[in-house]
């Protein structure tokens, strides 16, 4: 298991922006029958942590003196800088299923795409799944490979998971479908009407008066 840091966290609400200036993010372990804990991580470990973990990895949050297996359940970013501001740890007890949501990756290359010139439509970031802890992967591979017609698609049901891994969300739902090429249409050009000349004295017609 990928282990991080903590410490118990004591300064709360606008107090935090402190925290944040020295690298640490405030963030909570939270859980079923989980006694809340305020908890700091550094900013640099957290982020390594995150980028081999996800949000399907287990980690193991030392604190005090002791283990915490948990979820990376949420995190928020300052919406200015995209810095991480705050993070959510799902505490779980690995002798129990949890549900999580696990994001799907496209491998492969579509011949629909390459040779058709089809148009590549990702519909389905992640899928919700039930598993114990232990049991969870960061992500699930969609072999995109097969897609060798026009309109055609994957659907959740279509997927090689783990039997270890039940799927909740729909399996009819679609992941990613190879729609038809967009036809460019000409823009119409109105034709151009030519407006006629100003009478002068020359052109304008006589009339008896000038006779």
């Amino acid at each position: 298991m990928i282990q991080l840091q903590a410490q118990i966290r004591t300064i709360f609400k606008k107090a935090v922006a402190s925290l944040l200036k020295q690298d640490i993010i405030p963030a909570e372990i939270y859980g079923h029958k989980f006694e809340n804990k305020h908890i700091s991580v550094s900013r640099k470990e957290f982020t390594k942590v995150f980028n081999e973990a996800g949000e399907t990895g287990i980690v193991t949050i030392a604190l005090d003196g002791k283990n915490y297996p948990v979820l990376v359940h949420s995190v928020e970013f300052n919406h200015l800088t995209d810095a991480i501001v705050h993070i959510d740890f799902y505490a779980v007890n690995m002798n129990e299923k949890t549900t999580a949501e696990i994001p799907l990756h496209l491998i492969g290359e579509a011949p629909a795409v390459k040779e058709l010139g089809g148009v590549l439509v990702k519909a389905l970031e992640k899928i919700e799944v039930e598993a114990f802890p232990a049991d969870l992967v960061p992500h699930i591979d969609v072999d995109i490979s097969k897609l060798t017609e026009l309109n055609q698609s994957i659907h959740i049901k279509d997927l090689q998971v783990s039997a270890k891994i039940k799927v909740l969300s729909e399996p009819s739902t679609v992941i990613v479908v190879v729609s038809e090429p967009k036809v460019e249409e000409e823009p119409v050009v109105a034709p151009v009407v030519e407006e006629a000349a100003p009478a002068t004295a020359e052109t304008a017609p006589v009339t008896e008066e000038k006779k």
